[in-house]
């Protein structure tokens, strides 16, 4: 009898191991675990204290009682502070005083759950022994370190849901800051427009150069703030995926993108991917524009290719211009961050360009030389 009691007691620990971590709830976690417990031990109750700020306070108890809320005072110190791993004790009235249900006699078990408070296992009748509670507390090991784990995703799951609140109002305020300012752009450039048709002769050479300089500004402006919308819109609206033939996109977009006569731009054979072809283009636009935007050699040469790397492919798009100093190498992903004051420059295109790879679970880098050339290199999942 004694080995079979032995194996039972094996048994049994090993299923309360078993319902420890099956979910990152922390009630869910608590009554896998505790419920099992006190039914297997036919125990009566089972609650749970935190300790913070000088109080106490139940954050689980089985069955569901009143919340507990009481100062940490010096009574509750003394029977919790000599807890290193269990005790059991007769129940008094101090215990009754941090029991969220009412409990009248019987006896308590108290396990030290070291950061995650202390638990709380109550009988009625006399039949919890210390044999018991010294082949519980490897399993009760365990499951404080569940709770722990429980804690940490909840907070995880708080703060990803405070970030989507943030980047939704993020997002609202662009819209609605874009809207208000796109507004007063199309009054100016309205009145503009009609001053320099009405009153050309008038205004004459000086007058209609100011009048072009602040039509010029507006165009730059409405990029700017398109920029900025396509900025916050990416990633957050789901769009299909299909095959997008690569080698098409790009002899399209090359007649799109204004190149001057003497720089040539070479496409080696693309690969066809997976993706969305509006966002695709966005990143080759981007790349390409800016390469055309900073070359300065009387005979420009863009090239754009591809690498079979396994499971990726690996996009480059090289030139022979200006080339960037390495200590801005991370500096140019950043939103609105210009290396030179290029009026038509609106300082978001290459963040576009990062934020689109991060979308498709890529990742971008460049290498490059100041005056001899730069060559945007990033991967793209197959």
């Amino acid at each position: 009898m004694k080995i079979e009691n032995h194996i039972l007691g094996i048994l049994q620990l090993y299923e309360y191991g078993m319902a420890i971590g099956k979910s990152l709830d922390y009630k869910e976690s608590c009554d896998l675990f505790l419920k099992l417990i006190l039914k297997r031990k036919n125990l009566n109750a089972a609650w749970i204290l935190e300790t913070d700020d000088n109080k106490m306070s139940s954050t689980y108890s089985i069955p569901f009682g009143e919340k507990v809320e009481e100062a940490y005072s010096s009574e509750f110190y003394k029977i919790l502070n000599d807890i290193k791993d269990w005790t059991l004790l007769d129940n008094t009235t101090i215990i009754s005083k941090i029991a969220p249900i009412t409990i009248t006699n019987g006896y308590v078990a108290i396990f030290n759950l070291k950061e995650q408070g202390y638990l709380f296992l109550y009988s009625k009748k006399q039949n919890i022994t210390t044999k018991d509670l010294s082949q519980l507390q490897p399993v009760i090991n365990k499951f404080s370190i569940n709770l722990k784990a429980c804690k940490a995703f909840r907070e995880q799951q708080n703060l990803l849901h405070n970030l989507e609140v943030q980047n939704q109002e993020l997002s609202d305020y662009a819209h609605m800051v874009s809207h208000d300012l796109k507004s007063p752009l199309r009054s100016i450039d309205t009145l503009t427009t009609w001053l320099k048709d009405d009153y050309s002769e008038k205004l004459g050479d000086s007058g209609a150069k100011q009048i072009s300089t602040i039509r010029d500004s507006v165009e730059k402006m409405d990029t700017l703030i398109n920029g900025i919308l396509e900025y916050s819109t990416i990633g957050k609206n789901k769009v299909s995926t299909y095959k997008v033939n690569l080698n098409l996109l790009l002899k399209d977009l090359i007649k799109m993108i204004q190149i001057p006569d003497n720089i040539e731009v070479i496409v080696k054979e693309l690969p066809v991917i997976i993706g969305d072809k509006y966002r695709l283009q966005q990143l080759f636009q981007n790349l390409i524009s800016n390469a055309v935007a900073y070359n300065d050699k009387a005979q420009g040469k863009i090239i754009v290719g591809c690498e079979d790397r396994g499971d990726t492919y690996e996009f480059y798009v090289k030139d022979n211009g200006k080339g960037i100093d390495k200590v801005y190498f991370d500096k140019i992903f950043r939103a609105f961050e210009k290396l030179e004051n290029n009026a038509e420059s609106t300082g978001i295109g290459l963040s576009i360009v990062k934020k689109i790879v991060d979308l498709y679970g890529g990742r971008i880098w460049l290498e490059s030389q100041v005056s001899e050339g730069t060559t945007f290199y990033f991967t793209l999942k197959k």
